[in-house]
């Protein structure tokens, strides 16, 4: 997004890409995951790229905690520019602090006892996952509250955000009863759209829009790549990868184990994608393929996977701020040192070997 321009450009013929409106702006869409408290990572990084004049953003996509950043994001850019971006996502992660509920138990206060970002010995940590594992949301929220909702609500102008269509974003959902994905766009997005997105089914009642029920989008698309290539501008993809692919150790423990079933179901989706449009790039580099309908993407990704691996699943569950802030340092310290290494190379080459990290 140029701080000079707040339009994002539209559906354009795939040979034709929109070259950058001032010199040395390089033109890039962001496919964001989602991964609960984690998304401060993405806080951080999208932080980041917003400081950089450089770089002009087409299009988000993004799934649960990605689609509430790219929400937030995009909503404070219209109210304010860059600035505006940067401070309605502090704003935005600050509320979630506030409204932590599960707050640092007596052991983890201890210093030396036991890690202060890894709570899955946390017993208040503990006891809320046994919990969701015995007794179904509607027995432990009946009347379906949900906090974020009215956060949203309060820090989201979206009759202003539905009103910008030129500004490419893309939420997914699941829907319950079809098992298909459900991409809303800008003109549908509202706070029940993202609520969908990061409906966490043992959490949360599923979210009922226009008569279908729908839970987290990140179990059929985390986040959807195919909006980025098909509907915007930018043929250079920067996804911000948050649920770790690789692990050195295989899990023994029974918590272990579900969390890299989590970790599989969670980025899934996306090896699923980047399988298919690998295939389709190695046909349109070999020449194989010459149909004009397709052209080739370059690829790029910003994560932290060895160091967002450490924590756990619950982890994703902890709203402390200091590890919301925690989480936002390493974005954007990942983020700036991937701007450092590899700017020089966006609109030339991918920077990620997506055969290698997803095939």
């Amino acid at each position: 997004m140029s701080p000079h321009d707040r339009s994002l450009p539209g559906r354009m013929p795939l040979p034709h890409r929109q070259k950058p409106s001032r010199p040395g702006v390089k033109h890039i869409s962001l496919a964001l995951q989602g991964g609960g408290s984690h998304g401060a990572f993405t806080w951080g990084v999208m932080h980041r790229l917003i400081c950089e004049p450089r770089l002009y953003i087409d299009g988000i996509s993004g799934t649960s905690a990605g689609a509430m950043n790219l929400a937030v994001f995009a909503d404070g850019f219209i109210k304010g520019s860059r600035q505006g971006a940067i401070d309605a996502m502090a704003a935005f992660w600050g509320r979630i602090a506030d409204l932590n509920a599960l707050p640092r138990s007596f052991l983890r206060g201890i210093p030396g006892l036991s890690d202060p970002w890894k709570v899955d010995a946390d017993p208040t940590f503990m006891m809320m996952d046994f919990i969701a594992r015995i007794w179904a949301p509607t027995q432990l929220n009946p009347l379906d509250l949900n906090p974020l909702s009215d956060l949203l609500e309060d820090l989201i102008d979206f009759e202003a955000l539905r009103a910008h269509p030129d500004i490419k974003l893309f939420v997914t959902a699941s829907n319950v009863r079809t098992c298909k994905a459900r991409l809303f766009r800008t003109p549908e997005l509202s706070a029940q759209a993202l609520l969908a997105s990061a409906c966490l089914p043992l959490m949360f009642k599923a979210v009922e829009i226009d008569g279908e029920s729908y839970w987290d989008g990140g179990y059929l698309g985390n986040p959807a790549i195919y909006p980025l290539i098909n509907e915007c501008a930018s043929s250079d993809v920067v996804i911000v990868q948050i649920n770790p692919m690789n692990r050195p150790e295989v899990p023994v423990t029974a918590r272990d184990i579900l969390n890299r079933i989590n970790e599989m179901s969670f980025n899934s989706s996306l090896v699923s994608e980047m399988f298919g449009i690998a295939t389709v790039s190695s046909l349109i580099e070999s020449g194989s393929l010459e149909d004009e309908r397709y052209a080739a993407v370059r690829f790029h990704q910003i994560g932290a996977e060895a160091e967002l691996a450490k924590y756990g699943a619950l982890s994703k569950m902890n709203t402390e701020r200091p590890f919301l802030e925690h989480l936002h340092e390493l974005g954007f310290d990942t983020a700036d040192k991937w701007i450092e290494e590899n700017f020089d190379r966006i609109g030339w080459e991918s920077t990620l070997d997506v055969r290698d990290s997803y095939v």
